[in-house]
């Protein structure tokens, strides 16, 4: 882990910064963010008073300049016209890189983590690249050691299951996604796996085969979006039976700290741990 982290910061000096060329520049002063999670981590870093535009799904922290930017479907000339001097996303859709790089504009992709390692990995990088990197280490250092407290806290949970709902028409993620990596910290078995048939990480689940699979926890994270709450599932069919709504043991959690990789999936962490505490009881 110690030799990717080292690599993914050298690849983004020389990707960023022009460090290749052996003239390092400037640090960027003109971020545009088309990344939810960058957007938390710049901030978080120390980076945020050099952050003048973000996507319009950037919604923490609140002083995040959000405009109407999409990282979805990136508009090359709406974003030139901020002047930025970096442009990190979270995918290159569309040939938005080529067309960024032609404009002279850097760009910084930084994918969906698949574990912690990487998310830790990008924080870091974000710090890197902007002359933060102190400032990153000691937020990845942080992490590390409230996530270690959540967990050695935690009763074990190799004995529950757990369904963690992405939106109403019951999409869900497996242990092979970042969400699911979480809930393998708790040692909890994923309902969502042995459904995912196409290997997706994110099958779409029938209302029989949860309610079948009786779920130990639940967990919403399709509250801020489509307002869902413990009542809302209680009076799904045969939902009132499942052993998680049975004993209280329905999490809600804001969308975005579910779907993000950033600084604050501790309070991801510390939500889990609180209801297999309930799970548990």
């Amino acid at each position: 882990m110690r030799h990717l982290l080292i690599a993914t910061v050298v690849a983004a000096l020389l990707a960023v910064t022009g460090a290749a060329s052996g003239s390092p520049a400037a640090f960027p002063h003109r971020i545009v963010s088309l990344s939810p999670t960058a957007t938390e981590s710049l901030f978080a870093v120390g980076a945020g008073a050099q952050v003048i535009a973000v996507d319009d799904q950037s919604d923490y922290p609140k002083e995040a300049p959000r405009t109407k930017l999409s990282g979805f479907t990136p508009n090359v000339e709406a974003i030139a016209g901020y002047k930025p001097d970096l442009v990190v996303l979270s995918f290159d859709t569309g040939g938005v890189g080529a067309s960024l790089r032609k404009l002279g504009i850097r760009m910084l992709v930084q994918p969906a983590a698949t574990d912690l390692g990487q998310a830790y990995g990008q924080i870091t990088q974000l710090g890197t690249v902007t002359g933060h990197l102190a400032k990153a280490k000691a937020v990845v250092a942080g992490m590390k050691v409230r996530i270690a407290k959540v967990l050695a806290a935690a009763p074990k949970g190799s004995s529950l299951s757990v369904y963690h709902e992405l939106e109403p028409d019951l999409y869900s993620a497996t242990s092979k996604t970042f969400i699911g990596k979480i809930y393998k910290l708790f040692g909890l078995m994923n309902i969502a796996d042995a459904a995912d048939a196409t290997g997706t990480g994110y099958p779409k689940l029938s209302n029989e085969y949860i309610v079948a699979s009786n779920p130990s926890l639940i967990v919403l994270a399709d509250v801020r979006c489509c307002g869902q709450t413990p009542q809302t599932v209680a009076a799904r069919p045969g939902w009132s039976g499942i052993s998680a709504v049975r004993n209280g043991a329905v999490v809600r959690i804001d969308d975005s700290i579910a779907s993000r990789w950033g600084p604050r999936v501790v309070n991801f962490v510390r939500a889990v741990a609180a209801a297999v505490r309930v799970a548990h009881s």
